[in-house]
């Protein structure tokens, strides 16, 4: 095992003299070829091009000498850090940060970032990191090759973001582009690169906690009619059913939730609201703007659709979890075919819920049915004063979980 190990962070900045004084030591060091090249390496040191950081590090666990690191931006910042540390190789690290690369990205655009989100896209999150600039209204993307601001923009087709692309920080190539979404598909972009993504409502000041501000949206979920300001729901929307049917679906960052038959919005925005990005679909003109009504009401990122189900489903992006709030069993059938994670729906009639129950096992979908019953109560003389009975379907698919997605 190497005697010592450097992790040294860089931002185009002169070396700090810890970091030139652990170069000068070293027998072993790794980092990419512009790394490689600078004049602080030592000529007789052994040098490896750092493509896989696993196969990097059982280099230099079997390496008897002084090691370093090169890597760009702050190394402990999804960096090579955690790959180093992970117990397989059973190196112990020292580390000389450097600022990191969503650091500069912000600085370069002269905007804050505690507010962001921060996500890294590669051909296995590409998806998910999409869906997080869907939902929220200042992404910092770590993109990669094949994952970059044209793959981003492509599937975010619909939905109007702006694009801060920096490439190349810290070099003398470097270079910071603002455009539209709609037009980074029809350039070439050099790597590595930053993608800050700005759009929707502008987030409020936080000034305690990084990311999003819990108190900045109402306490509780499944709210009920009047903190909408709206008339009480239907009896297929009333808070109760609701609650179920997110905790079933149990939407999360990351994920595209498709809510179909939309009708009040109250289910979409609380969807948005866990994080998730959401598309509402209705073919009636009134549930639409009473959903856009409710998602300006929450600040919730929305993509609403007026459309009829199942064709309207046909050039959506792929979904996590699927509620299907009005169609019936056909329209089931057609989000099934789609194979997301679950679907939840509910029927009025015994004999509605198992066609669709049929169906989905049908699909492959394994297939759990509730019969709720939810009576309100008026406590001031303890009298019923509602009563809803819904069957609460949910189908889940085996096997397909975050991992295969």
């Amino acid at each position: 095992m190497a005697d010592r190990v450097t992790v040294i962070g860089w931002d185009g900045s002169p070396l700090t003299d810890a970091a030139r004084s652990a170069l000068a030591a070293a027998t072993l060091v790794a980092g990419a070829a512009h790394h490689l090249a600078l004049p602080e390496v030592p000529a007789g040191a052994e040098r490896i091009r750092l493509g896989s950081v696993s196969l990097a590090a059982r280099r230099i666990a079997g390496h008897r000498g002084t090691a370093v690191v090169l890597a760009d931006g702050d190394p402990g910042f999804f960096g090579v850090v955690r790959t180093l540390r992970a117990p397989e190789h059973g190196l112990e690290v020292e580390v000389v940060p450097a600022v990191s690369s969503v650091a500069q990205a912000f600085a370069r655009a002269g905007m804050p970032w505690d507010d962001a989100q921060v996500v890294v896209a590669h051909s296995r999150t590409l998806r998910r990191a999409v869906n997080v600039c869907r939902a929220h209204t200042k992404v910092a993307v770590l993109t990669s090759p094949g994952a970059g601001p044209a793959e981003l923009a492509l599937l975010l087709a619909g939905v109007h973001r702006t694009f801060v692309i920096c490439e190349e920080l810290g070099t003398d190539r470097e270079r910071v582009t603002v455009l539209t979404s709609d037009k980074a598909a029809d350039h070439a972009w050099r790597d590595p690169n930053v993608v800050i993504v700005i759009g929707g409502p502008a987030a409020r000041d936080t000034g305690w906690i990084a990311g999003r501000d819990p108190a900045a949206r109402p306490r509780g979920w499944a709210l009920p009619a009047s903190a909408y300001g709206r008339e009480p729901f239907t009896e297929a929307e009333n808070d109760r059913l609701r609650a179920a049917q997110l905790a079933r679906l149990g939407p999360r960052v990351g994920d595209l939730v498709w809510d179909i038959g939309c009708g009040s919005g109250a289910l979409a925005v609380e969807a948005a609201r866990f994080g998730a990005a959401v598309i509402a679909v209705d073919q009636d003109i009134a549930a639409c703007a009473r959903t856009d009504e409710a998602a300006r009401r929450f600040g919730a990122e929305l993509q609403i659709l007026r459309g009829t189900a199942p064709h309207v489903l046909e050039d959506l992006p792929e979904p996590d979890v699927v509620r299907v709030g009005g169609g019936g069993a056909a329209v089931v059938s057609a989000v099934a075919d789609r194979r997301p994670e679950r679907i939840v729906t509910h029927a009025s009639t015994r004999d509605e819920a198992e066609l669709i129950g049929r169906d989905l096992t049908e699909h492959g979908y394994a297939v759990e049915c509730a019969l709720l019953q939810t009576v309100e109560l008026d406590t001031r003389a303890w009298t019923e004063r509602e009563r809803a009975v819904a069957f609460l379907i949910c189908g889940e698919l085996e096997g397909r979980g975050e991992s295969s997605r």
